[in-house]
């Protein structure tokens, strides 16, 4: 009576049953029906298989059993009678995978390089082999939301059966790309995030009878992700609807799990206790200002403020701590601007040689403790304290978002925040170059934060600039 499709069963001893799958899929079980077998008499219980776990042909699924090898008649009979209530389904059942057709479509944008949308669809092609599913037809096209609509109702018209989405930046809210693609597909868009972590920004939605989802960042990965959870569901045909990924949450917390022991190979084991990130911010102020002539950029007055002082408030002002600040032409005067503000001050000799010696000299500073750093430059005024917060709160490496990236109408500017493992990496930049190169090698741990203003591409590096900037009352 229990013992519902895709299960067979054998007599382990007196007393006891043990269930196998005999398909591969979902174990499903109806919870209150068990619960009401395991609470009748302490001595007849019934043990299964978490809800909703992928099982395989001769797994166990589950154990019956009397303990004390003898059970009242009265006691059985009950038992039984509540397990048969949905009968032919029984209280354990699995759900069998389904072979359907998936469409898989990647957005990119300027820079974003072919081998990480290469291997983001190797990675998808693998998670699905297991559930007896392939992609059909594999797509990539700008982000935008007109063209990645176009791809949807393409694939439709083809005959694919589930539609997933990869995003060349994350999925901030509904009236983003992805979701406002579905609309315009003529779909609709079910639930957006869900209480699991990482897997938070997955987008649920359908076109038709279409299920269309928008994958998290995380999804890159082969680890274990919320949208696993969605995808076996959907695959075995057992219905997951908005209330379904809003009850995720207990368990939803997979960073430790033991299936994901560290969210990444490199990433390190976090601290006892651990709680907000610990980012330090290191402001780039020991270039010559070559372009500028003469004049010493960073000492420029800005509405009673030397530039390279409004940066570095903005930096006090924010959660990062500490602030780095790199000096190097001018080093003294650089400092008495700055007078008695908490900083560390790192001296870097070798600024004549470029940028990337300053780069060096900034990370050398950043205490062990720190998990990341934020790379300001000293000649970028208008970056606020907010912002800052903004790519520090963006900051999640178990999520796929170690390095983050400021945009403004989808070009990517400064600051960027790194996580500490690109640090060894950073330290091997040479010349007048920063290490702006390393984010499209590490393409799969980019996040970008969407910002209202020019404030991150607006360096000041000629005196026109700075004339401009004066001439605006910034």
């Amino acid at each position: 009576a229990v013992m519902g499709d895709g299960l067979t069963a054998s007599a382990a001893f007196t007393g006891r049953v043990n269930l196998f799958a005999g398909i591969r899929g979902l174990c499903v079980v109806d919870r209150e029906r068990l619960d009401r077998i395991n609470r009748m008499d302490e001595s007849i219980t019934i043990a299964t298989l978490p809800q909703f776990a992928p099982v395989e042909p001769r797994q166990m699924v589950a154990t019956i059993k009397i303990i004390p090898f003898a059970a009242p008649e009265s006691d059985l009979q009950l038992s039984e009678a509540v397990a048969r209530q949905d009968a032919p389904r029984g209280v354990v059942r699995v759900a069998p995978f389904r072979p359907r057709k998936v469409g898989l479509v990647q957005t990119r944008l300027p820079g974003t390089k072919p081998t990480v949308l290469d291997k983001t669809g190797q990675v998808t092609a693998a998670r699905l082999a297991p559930m007896g599913m392939a992609i059909s037809r594999d797509r990539r096209c700008e982000h935008a939301a007109k063209t990645l609509a176009g791809e949807i109702r393409s694939m439709l018209a083809a005959g694919v059966e589930l539609v997933l989405m990869v995003g060349a930046s994350a999925i901030t809210d509904r009236r983003d790309v992805l979701p406002e693609a579905i609309e315009l597909a003529g779909g609709a868009v079910e639930h957006f995030g869900m209480p699991v972590d990482p897997g938070n920004l997955m987008l649920l939605g359908a076109v038709g009878e279409v299920p269309v989802l928008g994958l998290p960042g995380c999804a890159r990965s082969p680890k274990l992700n919320g949208f696993d959870w969605v995808l076996q569901r959907i695959a075995a045909d057992v219905p997951v609807t908005r209330a379904d990924i809003m009850a995720m949450g207990l368990g939803g917390l997979l960073t430790e799990i033991p299936s994901r022991p560290l969210p990444r190979a490199q990433a390190a084991e976090p601290a006892p206790g651990a709680g907000a990130p610990k980012i330090a911010a290191i402001v780039l102020s020991g270039g010559q200002s070559r372009r500028m002539g003469a004049r010493n950029k960073l000492l420029a007055d800005i509405d009673g403020t030397p530039m390279v002082v409004r940066v570095v408030d903005a930096a006090l002002a924010s959660r990062a701590d500490p602030v780095i600040v790199v000096t190097g032409h001018e080093r003294e005067q650089v400092a008495a601007a700055l007078g008695d503000r908490d900083v560390v001050l790192a001296d870097n000799p070798a600024f004549a040689e470029g940028i990337s010696t300053s780069l060096k000299a900034g990370l050398a500073a950043v205490p062990d403790g720190a998990d990341g750093a934020l790379i300001c430059l000293g000649d970028m005024p208008l970056v606020s304290a907010e912002l800052l917060n903004r790519l520090i709160a963006a900051y999640n490496p178990p999520e796929g978002r170690a390095i983050v990236v400021p945009t403004r109408a989808g070009k990517r500017g400064n600051p960027v925040l790194w996580d500490r493992r690109f640090f060894a990496e950073m330290q091997e930049v040479a010349g007048d170059v920063g290490a702006r190169h390393l984010i499209g090698e590490h393409a799969v741990q980019v996040t970008e934060v969407e910002t209202e203003d020019d404030a991150v591409l607006t360096d000041i590096d000629t005196p026109d600039a700075l004339d401009g900037l004066a001439r605006s009352g910034s």
